[in-house]
């Protein structure tokens, strides 16, 4: 395996468990890089989570640098594109909850991903995304698990869409369905 030295965005996607953190960080490690960023969305609310994060953290080597971007993902990943020499985003999926429940609104939410999209667009940097793939299951019961499955779908197409190199995890499995 060769390292990679160009801008490519590469989008991870699958299931709860599937190998998506795993795969990107493996992808993510073969890029040439001084300056390794991590972009954290998670916010631990509870002691499962926090013990969650504490193993990713002690998963990656020490020349990662996180940043944490519960809701301003798309700025952390426009100024970090300029410092660092790769940059792994994990997740999408808790960054439109923690939108979600910031505001609420659907169309401020709406413009923060067309924002997102912008900025991956400019980054100067190879950028890993990953995301949970919320399409395959069974319609929610509420509207609040209705909106988040939907505005997760976009954010998901529209990432694709951009990608380069889109990877979904089956069972640890890559598959690429694109690039």
């Amino acid at each position: 395996m060769g390292t990679e030295t160009l801008k490519e965005i590469t989008f991870v996607i699958g299931g709860c468990r599937s190998g998506k953190s795993t795969y990107a960080m493996q992808t993510a490690e073969k890029v040439t890089a001084e300056q390794k960023i991590f972009i954290a969305t998670c916010v631990p609310q509870d002691d499962e989570m926090k013990r969650r994060v504490a193993r990713h953290q002690k998963e990656r080597s020490q020349n990662w640098v996180t940043v944490e971007a519960p809701q301003d993902l798309p700025e952390a990943i426009l100024q970090n594109s300029r410092r660092g020499d790769v940059i792994l985003v994990d997740c999408l999926t808790l960054w439109v909850s923690n939108l979600l429940i910031e505001t609420g609104d659907e169309k401020k939410t709406e413009d923060t991903i067309s924002q997102l999209i912008e900025v991956l667009e400019k980054a100067i940097c190879p950028i890993v995304l990953v995301s949970n793939e919320v399409g395959t299951g069974i319609v929610p019961e509420n509207q609040l698990a209705r909106q988040f499955r939907d505005i997760t779908g976009w954010v998901n197409q529209a990432v694709a869409k951009c990608a380069n190199k889109v990877v979904w995890m089956v069972a640890g499995i890559p598959v690429t369905v694109k690039g």
